[in-house]
């Protein structure tokens, strides 16, 4: 009779628990990065009321006989399954499309999370809601210190793009073969130098019998050649220290089209804006129209992500049981993707959820139904006296 009392004593309390998980799951439906947990049932230990009998000559033989005690919670479990993705056009805001987590540090403590609500505080850093600092690598000159120790993600504000001198340049379009020797024409290059400073060096095509003679005015550099219409000369002349790339260059009759299609130098610039890639990295672009890698965003992966333990603000922690963090480069075997500008919503699925709060719900009705039961058995045992 008491077995009966505290076996739905027991039924009670593990389907309170589900009641109290599954609570948790909706109330968590709009959470970005949340993952759904699960309850596991498991019985508790058996009464043994007779012990198995082995078989005879003239007897077969006979099973246990065991009276359950109840059930418990074997354990709480959480899906790590993809969630939706949610567009919010902010660039701050990453997705994890696949395996990973974001890497965190909060009070001196290493954190993960999927969600990626992520913004810069004043001094650059990319933080999350509750201010813990996203982890990463840093870059020197537009190179990315992969491999070595993780440090914090930081825009550098106020950063500048170094000048850069102009060494080649690169010219296309038509010189027109049927025009007279002696014609000149007179193309502008804007160059810079080492400090940044634009200048202007005038390229002269003058028609000779054979070709086009170069100069930059006071010196020839040397002569373009074509036989129908096909560059025949060097693909490349040098021109006051800036070598140009003429491959491009063709020589039909009544076509004046030659023109400065691009160099390479460059002013110094400022930092403007932002993108992420894909691979997590933070590219800057500057005033003077460069693009180079300022930092990138780390993932860590764990043999088993079961074994996290929840930190709360969407974060976990790591355990024994999940093994040690995987730091890695986003988009590399085992780890996920970036997408820049949506979140991961959560994976709480409504409709499992709602049958689960049915399941719970008559299932603690069930096992009240038993107290009651065993209530009035021994209520009426105690009537016997009368």
């Amino acid at each position: 009779m008491l077995r009966s009392l505290y076996s739905g004593i027991s039924g009670l309390r593990s389907h309170q628990t589900m009641l109290d998980v599954t609570g948790n799951n909706i109330a968590n439906v709009n959470t970005a990065g949340f993952k759904g947990s699960s309850v596991q049932f498991q019985d508790t230990l058996s009464q043994l009321t007779q012990g198995a009998g082995g078989p005879r000559a003239d007897v077969g033989g006979t099973n246990p006989a065991q009276v359950g005690l109840g059930v418990q919670v074997a354990g709480i479990s959480t899906n790590f399954a993809q969630g939706s993705a949610q567009s919010t056009g902010r660039a701050t805001d990453l997705m994890i499309s696949g395996d990973g987590f974001f890497v965190t540090r909060l009070g001196g403590e290493t954190l993960y999370t999927r969600a990626g609500a992520f913004d810069f505080d004043p001094q650059g850093r990319l933080v999350d809601p509750s201010g813990a600092l996203v982890q990463g690598w840093g870059a020197v000159d537009g190179r990315i210190l992969e491999g070595g120790a993780a440090s914090t993600v930081t825009l550098p504000v106020g950063a500048n793009s170094a000048a850069i001198a102009t060494t080649s340049a690169t010219l296309g379009g038509n010189l027109p073969e049927d025009a007279a020797v002696g014609t000149e024409l007179v193309r502008d290059l804007d160059v810079f130098d080492a400090n940044g400073e634009s200048q202007i060096m005038s390229l002269t095509f003058t028609r000779a019998a054979t070709g086009w003679d170069v100069s930059d005015g006071t010196t020839n550099a040397g002569t373009i050649t074509f036989t129908n219409g096909a560059l025949t000369s060097a693909a490349s002349i040098t021109v006051a220290g800036v070598a140009v790339d003429v491959s491009n260059l063709t020589g039909f009759a009544g076509l004046s089209t030659a023109a400065i299609s691009g160099q390479d130098g460059r002013k110094a610039g400022t930092l403007e804006s932002f993108t992420m890639s894909k691979d997590g990295t933070l590219v800057g672009s500057f005033s003077n129209g460069a693009s180079q890698s300022v930092g990138r965003v780390s993932l860590a992966t764990f043999v088993n992500p079961g074994g996290l333990e929840k930190a709360g603000s969407s974060s976990y922690r790591a355990t024994f049981n999940s093994g040690a963090a995987e730091v890695g480069t986003p988009g590399a075997a085992g780890f996920g993707s970036i997408v820049s500008g949506a979140l991961e919503m959560s994976n709480v699925d409504l409709s499992q959820e709602f049958t689960n709060l049915i399941v719970a719900q008559r299932g603690f009705q069930a096992n009240a139904r038993i107290i009651t039961t065993s209530d009035e058995v021994l209520q009426e045992l105690t009537n016997l006296k009368r």
